[in-house]
């Protein structure tokens, strides 16, 4: 009882948290040992919209067929259950950020509600819904003039989560957690519509990412350092979600990740790994700023096959730099800041880089986009 009193008032109060060892977190890996993956469906995507400390998140990658990357996405947070903010991002990469910066575009969002089965979000001038079928999903926003978003996004392989619920447990009792962490991906999609923005609309036509995330907990609670990386080739798509639990919780990694083609899953599930090969420190915050990376996947298909797939290489010049501070909502900054060495960046990266994948005795060599975070916390 102590521990959870204590766990209470470090939510409340971005108190540190004590040590509580490997034992007080149950990964997702656990149930990847019998069920490496399970297919989701429209019932997997419900907003659960938290009455304690949390922050849920909707994000689209659409990496258009003319080049342009943009990013949209929908946060909703609760603050230890006083009070709730939703907030609609949107950010379209610049092909030369030294001459014209990123377009950013973060509102906070008013009167927002759900649809009867939250599957879908509604505010003032914003929407995103959820299709009946459960394959596309619609985004409309019209709170920044400088980013008008009206977009599609169609899966065109199944979803997935790792394990049977996506899910990672913290707390000392784990049939009564305290937090929570989940992914559930759509990793292949067809992307159509624009972002208008003040020189016109641009044409996202092409291919799309999409991950559902709830951290039920707060986030730098939850994990200390982050690898996230999306390739999108011709045939194949990847997906690889890693965290770093703070040393509260044993410095436990967790990986999840996956690779599909149109219509089907290849593999999917834990047994993922992202290294960085080569490092440089940041003069500006002394993160070690990944230059060089590799990532693994392996695991079997439904006929049994073994695959081993990688992708490695120079990241190149990074597209952006984000102190997290300076653009999270006030509310998320007042939790975050409060937590004594927190100083949050994400380094991204864009670039050309292939998939080497070996399924049984075929072996496949595809060059693709990627679109790759390194983000460093405590």
């Amino acid at each position: 009882m102590f521990n959870w009193a204590k766990q209470q008032l470090a939510n409340v109060a971005g108190t540190q948290e004590p040590i509580y060892g490997p034992s007080a977190i149950k990964s997702v890996a656990t149930e990847a040992e019998k069920t490496p993956y399970t297919e989701i469906s429209r019932n997997d995507l419900k907003w659960q919209a938290m009455d304690s400390t949390s922050v849920e998140t909707h994000t689209f990658y659409i990496f258009g067929d003319n080049g342009y990357i943009a990013l949209a996405q929908l946060i909703y947070s609760n603050v230890a259950g006083i009070r709730t903010t939703c907030q609609f991002n949107a950010k379209v990469f610049s092909s030369d950020p030294s001459s014209k910066p990123h377009l950013w575009a973060s509102t906070p969002l008013n009167n927002h509600d759900f649809n009867e089965d939250k599957t879908s979000f509604y505010a003032d001038d914003c929407a995103i819904e959820l299709s009946e079928d459960g394959t596309y999903y619609t985004i409309k926003s019209m709170n920044d003039p400088n980013a008008i978003v009206n977009l599609k996004i169609t899966r065109s392989t199944p979803g997935f989560q790792a394990g049977t619920t996506g899910t990672t447990l913290y707390g000392t009792d784990m049939e009564n957690p305290w937090g929570s962490m989940r992914h559930a991906f759509w990793p292949r999609c067809v992307s159509e519509g624009t972002i208008t923005t003040k020189d016109g609309p641009m044409d996202f036509k092409g291919k799309a990412f999409f991950a559902y995330a709830l951290q039920g907990m707060k986030p730098h609670h939850a994990a200390s350092r982050w690898n996230f990386l999306n390739f999108q080739g011709p045939t194949y798509s990847a997906v690889l979600m890693e965290f770093t639990s703070t040393p509260s919780y044993g410095s436990t990694l967790v990986c999840v990740g996956g690779i599909v083609k149109d219509g089907e899953i290849v593999i999917g599930g834990v047994d993922s790994t992202a290294t960085h090969t080569q490092v440089k420190k940041d003069s500006e915050n002394d993160w070690p700023e990944p230059s060089d990376a590799k990532y693994t996947w392996a695991g079997k298909t439904k006929d049994g096959k073994a695959v081993e797939a990688s992708v490695e290489g120079s990241l190149g010049e990074r597209v952006d730099r984000v102190d997290v501070m300076a653009e999270v909502p006030g509310f998320v900054k007042t939790i975050v800041a409060a937590a004594a060495g927190t100083k949050p960046y994400i380094y991204q990266y864009h670039p050309k880089l292939s998939l080497k994948l070996k399924i049984g005795d075929e072996e496949i060599v595809e060059e693709g986009t990627i679109f790759t975070e390194a983000t460093f916390i405590s």
